[in-house]
């Protein structure tokens, strides 16, 4: 039995209806938090946006389906040429406004998703150093395909975009600074939105299947590959969504911007915030943007000598984000997602107790997955009468599935409060025993 943690937020929604709900409010707040900031804090906000595009889908990608992508930022940058590439061709076209910058997003989210799949192909029969070497080689390769086709992408000088002003309608309401940070937080939203729902339905399912055991998973009939494949081209849509938005922003887009540096940055933005969180990984962007900034106006502040602060810039945001991940994997792997969720427990004084029975992705998946309909799975079909002891036809409580071990663990007390008549062989009751065909 399941006892809530902390009064939810709307508890007449639920499913897709509450998402979307929430997405609406939470998008409506931030646009209005935009007018108690000045004009660079809504450029830090607009740039915590477009990072949140990418760190969203990363966290998805790592959390539920166990795949390490250390090239994220090569999909940003993807997704910031094909926006930076086609608003120019539309500029040139005599088409301007809000119809160039949607043409202009969409191509940017295309270019990457297209570049994710291909990667995503790669990925699927690869895992752990060999996956993330194959991320990590792409990133690295960036400045080079920049040079080589120099005529489109010029090189390390990057491109420019047109300039993109505010629409007459608010141009004496709002400054540059917040229309664009407008822009970043509905895209934001979206993007987050969306990924949120496919977390919510089967796909998402599948993903955890496939991350907890790949071979039970293929066992219930879950496209392990296709699974993968997917979870890696949506991931990069979110990425090229970042990359597009933040071209917008900045109204430019080049190689030294997408280092290897930020690269893995944007993989300690998600652990920061906890992997496979959405929430954790709007922390973990603001983390990324904030905190530069303040160590940066800290040594300004200390009046070092002009040596020392040449050395400290740059280099002390990278020593502290890198002790920073050290000290979350060791102290709170959860990230500050899952502080935050043992505050509201600890406030609440209530917490979550396991369920009497398994509970996993992959017994999910078994009565859903094609595997469940004429194949004989256990959890699908009522489970047969005990085999004659001798007979080999069932399996004990230790050779059962993880999930069944598992909850037999869960219940120390029921072989104490009932105890098994002598001759009784051990595994007579159905619910834990598992049929083997012979």
């Amino acid at each position: 039995m399941n006892v809530p943690t902390h009064p939810r937020l709307l508890p007449g929604l639920t499913g897709t209806p509450r998402v979307l709900v929430l997405a609406v409010l939470l998008t409506v707040l931030a646009i209005g938090a935009t007018f108690l900031l000045d004009p660079f804090r809504n450029f830090q906000l607009a740039t915590a946006a477009a990072y949140l595009c990418a760190v969203a889908g990363l966290t998805l990608l790592i959390g539920l389906s166990g795949q390490l992508s250390l090239g994220h930022a090569a999909l940003m940058i993807a997704g910031g040429y094909g926006y930076a590439l086609t608003s120019n061709a539309l500029t040139d076209a005599g088409i301007d406004g809000v119809p160039r910058f949607v043409a202009s997003l969409a191509a940017g989210v295309l270019t990457a998703t297209l570049l994710g799949l291909l990667l995503g192909l790669a990925a699927a029969r690869l895992r752990g150093p060999y996956l993330a070497g194959l991320t990590l080689a792409l990133v690295v390769a960036v400045p080079a395909i920049t040079s080589v086709w120099s005529g489109v992408f010029r090189g390390d000088q990057g491109l420019q975009t047109a300039y993109n002003p505010v629409p007459p309608a608010l141009e004496r309401l709002i400054a540059l600074e917040q229309w664009q940070a407008w822009v970043a937080i509905i895209v934001a939203s979206v993007v987050v939105t969306a990924l949120a729902l496919l977390r919510r339905g089967p796909l998402g399912l599948r993903m955890r299947a496939v991350r907890d055991d790949e071979t039970a998973a293929r066992l219930n009939g879950v496209p392990a590959r296709r699974v993968k494949v997917t979870a890696f081209t949506v991931s990069a849509a979110g990425a090229g969504a970042g990359g597009a938005v933040l071209c917008f922003v900045t109204q430019s887009v080049g190689p030294g911007a997408y280092t290897l540096a930020f690269s893995l940055l944007l993989v300690v933005a998600a652990v920061v915030g906890g992997l496979g969180s959405l929430g954790g990984a709007a922390l973990g962007s603001a983390v990324i943007v904030v905190l530069p900034w303040a160590l940066n106006a800290g040594t300004a502040a200390l009046d070092l000598p002009a040596d020392l602060s040449q050395r400290l810039a740059g280099n002390l945001s990278l020593l502290v984000f890198g002790a920073l991940l050290i000290a979350v994997m060791l102290l709170r792997p959860t990230g500050l997602a899952g502080l935050a969720t043992s505050w509201r427990r600890r406030g609440t004084g209530s917490g979550r107790r396991p369920a009497a029975g398994g509970s996993g992705p992959a017994a999910a998946v078994a009565g859903a997955g094609p595997a469940a309909a004429g194949t004989g799975a256990a959890s699908a079909a009522p489970a047969p009468a005990p085999a004659p002891a001798g007979t080999g036809a069932a399996l004990s409580d230790a050779d059962a599935t993880p999930d069944v071990a598992r909850s037999a663990a869960t219940e120390p007390t029921d072989a104490a409060a009932h105890p098994r008549p002598a001759g009784t062989p051990a595994s007579t009751d159905p619910s834990r025993t598992i049929p083997i065909e012979r």
